[in-house]
């Protein structure tokens, strides 16, 4: 597998910032453009110059504008040209990997997925080798491959830590470098969904943001002045020492009365099986609860007030305009969702604005884009801290 060269590196701070801003709020008129960045016309023009002889920026016609006025440079907006690469990006789980192909606008054009039968580093070095060569036969023009992990990720490279995937100190980028050929990006999966959203999805143009997400874990993501706070406890355990109810249950997995014990898929199921003697999947418990049977839905109802308890601290803490819940747990909102409201209302002072909750129904792929997303990010704009 051959990697396609991105012509148009390395960037300058000045053409970084030209084609950032091109790619996230494009197609824009190089008026609005310098207005945006405070350039002058001279300076705007000596930047995407290069942007343009490169082919990253093209100009299009103003949309709904007569043909006499679509003449002349200044009356052309800029635009990426979204399909002039295409980016793998990976979420790996216990036990399937998610890929999907994307373009430069992180829209998805391709999906695949395969089992993952085994967590040995180069076996899965092997397996993500092999999903790539057939992704890349359809889509030759790959210019670099993202990788999202639920773990502690260090340097962009080494899995420092994945309890999922019983991993320590794994160098998956150069492992999976070495079998494609291609540059690759390898990050926390949280964080690779928070920058996706932040760039292309919930969090665009917001300058105060989070991101919380529920499931095999917990995960949780911040955005101030529009950037994502990176954090060196990132993916360390969140909410199992975040203490919601401190008589809560004790389970395998985190501290007693935790965010983790009340609110993780593995403790709901661990709750429901230690006082019913049967085992039920997650949504089977769902179900049970929305029709009454009193265990799954005490269980679900403690769920649903942990999750009211999170939303309001972080609402009052980091005063986000707008926070998003996402994961395969947020089927817990249809169930339990005027507990989740009602706990909000009652950590929240009673003048408080009313949260903008978005909740995001989705499945893995969503995170594998944002593994994309970092790939293109990193590789291609040469952001050096997302």
């Amino acid at each position: 597998m051959t990697a396609v060269a991105a012509s148009w590196l390395p960037l300058s701070t000045g053409e970084r910032s030209v084609a950032i801003e091109v790619l996230v709020h494009g197609p824009l008129s190089r008026t609005e453009l310098a207005r945006r960045l405070d350039l002058s016309a001279g300076s705007l023009t000596r930047l995407t110059k290069p942007l343009i002889e490169s082919g990253l920026l093209i100009e299009v016609p103003e949309a709904g504008a007569p043909a006499e006025v679509r003449q002349g440079r200044p009356s052309q907006p800029l635009d990426v040209v979204a399909e002039s690469r295409s980016f793998i990006g990976f979420k790996i789980t216990e036990d399937m990997v998610y890929g999907v192909v994307t373009t430069l606008r992180s829209e998805i054009v391709a999906r695949h997925d395969r089992p993952l039968t085994t967590h040995d580093p180069a076996e899965v070095a092997d397996l993500l080798a092999e999903m790539a060569s057939e992704l890349a036969r359809a889509y030759p023009r790959l210019a670099g491959i993202g990788i999202g992990v639920g773990g502690l990720v260090q340097e962009r490279a080494v899995v420092g830590e994945s309890p999922f995937l019983h991993w320590r100190d794994v160098p998956l980028g150069d492992l999976v470098e070495e079998r494609t050929g291609l540059p690759v990006v390898v990050e926390n999966d949280v964080s690779a969904l928070v920058e996706a959203e932040t760039w292309f999805g919930a969090g665009r143009g917001l300058d105060r943001f989070a991101v919380l997400t529920i499931g095999a874990g917990i995960g949780y993501g911040l955005v101030l002045g529009g950037r994502r706070v990176p954090y060196a406890e990132e993916d360390r355990g969140f909410g199992r020492h975040w203490i919601i109810d401190p008589n809560g249950p004790l389970t395998p997995e985190g501290t007693r009365g935790s965010a983790v014990s009340l609110l993780t898929i593995p403790n709901i199921r661990y709750q429901v099986q230690a006082a019913t003697g049967r085992d039920h999947s997650y949504e089977e418990i769902l179900a049970l609860a929305a029709a009454g049977e009193p265990m799954p839905a005490r269980v679900i109802d403690e769920a649903g007030r942990a999750l009211g308890v999170l939303v309001a601290q972080i609402a009052n803490f980091a005063m986000p305009q707008k926070i998003m819940l996402a994961g395969e747990g947020v089927g817990l909102m249809d169930v339990a969702g005027k507990t989740v409201e009602d706990t909000i209302r009652a950590h929240r002072h009673p003048l408080a604005a009313p949260i903008d909750l978005e909740t995001r129904v989705s499945d893995f792929h969503d995170w594998a884009r944002g593994a994309a997303v970092l790939a293109i990010q990193v590789l291609v704009l040469g952001v050096a801290e997302v």
